[in-house]
């Protein structure tokens, strides 16, 4: 396939997941549990993958930094991006959380500015006002209440880790040309710092009414996301990162449309608000890609 279909097919994985993700992380009690199984499963199908499709010899002549660096994107975007990801989901739900996500190239633009002195030209500054308009509107409760900044908090500092875990991505890629290990790398790296943070406090596993089903849903999650995340890569191979980017964005709608028929429509409340948000949000990445 061509790297504009795998793009394609990432993006609507990306919003599957998240979709089933956010039932999942309220019948898991603890976040953090819930985050830990989401990357052994994702870890452990990634790991496969790299046995079954790439030459292991390649590892050899890698770099030391570009092992390093690898494992730091995967700390950031995995162990620290994942968690703030499941916090936001479980305080504010999939539906919320999905546009804010989206706003990962509006960060981009910020790491530009102060690592590289990059001005923003007058395309980038009316992107970057439409998306902050847009996470307003996705953050605004409505009802005349006013949003808070801690209900978008988590969402948006999952986009900004994964904005910043692709600094230390491009650096890996330099001394290991292989997307697959190196994401796999950095997996595996997170899953086993979280494996270590929760056998050091002790956390202990408790699970909801519904546990039996959210671990299927955890389980089904994971799958999904790892295959998702391998998808992007094979895109970033053969595509422009600004049409991956872009066509990545497909996961917000698809995060809209499918979160409530998998957690109810009571609970996910998607509003004429939060599609107009999310379509700013869509809108005002679109032109940062654009002017990147």
């Amino acid at each position: 396939m061509s790297g504009a279909v795998w793009a394609s097919v990432s993006g609507a994985g990306f919003g599957l997941f998240q979709a089933f993700n956010g039932r999942a992380v309220r019948d898991l009690d603890s976040v953090y549990v819930s985050t830990f199984l989401q990357l052994l499963v994702a870890a452990g199908v990634l790991l496969t993958a790299s046995l079954a499709t790439e030459d292991l010899g390649a590892l050899r002549e890698a770099t030391a930094w570009a092992i390093v660096a690898f494992a730091l994107a995967g700390m950031i975007h995995f162990f620290a991006g994942w968690t703030t990801l499941n916090l936001s989901q479980a305080r504010i739900g999939a539906a919320r959380t999905s546009p804010l996500l989206s706003t990962t190239p509006l960060f981009g633009v910020v790491f530009g500015v102060a690592l590289a002195s990059q001005v923003p030209g007058l395309l980038a500054a009316v992107g970057i006002s439409l998306t902050i308009g847009g996470a307003y509107l996705v953050t605004d409760p409505g009802g005349g209440q006013h949003p808070h900044l801690r209900d978008s908090a988590f969402g948006l500092a999952t986009a900004c880790a994964w904005s910043a875990s692709a600094i230390f991505t491009l650096e890996g890629l330099d001394g290991l040309d292989s997307p697959l290990l190196g994401v796999t790398i950095g997996m595996l790296s997170a899953a086993l710092a979280y494996g270590a943070l929760l056998a050091v406090t002790r956390m202990p596993l408790r699970l909801g009414e519904q546990a039996h089903d959210a671990m299927a849903l955890k389980l089904l999650a994971g799958v999904i996301v790892a295959l998702a995340t391998w998808g992007r890569w094979l895109a970033l191979d053969d595509a422009d990162v600004a049409a991956v980017l872009a066509l990545n964005l497909i996961s917000v709608p698809v995060v809209l449309v499918v979160a409530p028929i998998v957690s109810g429509r009571h609970v996910e409340i998607v509003t004429g608000r939060i599609w107009a948000g999310a379509g700013l949000v869509i809108a005002g990445s679109l032109m940062l890609i654009a002017a990147g």
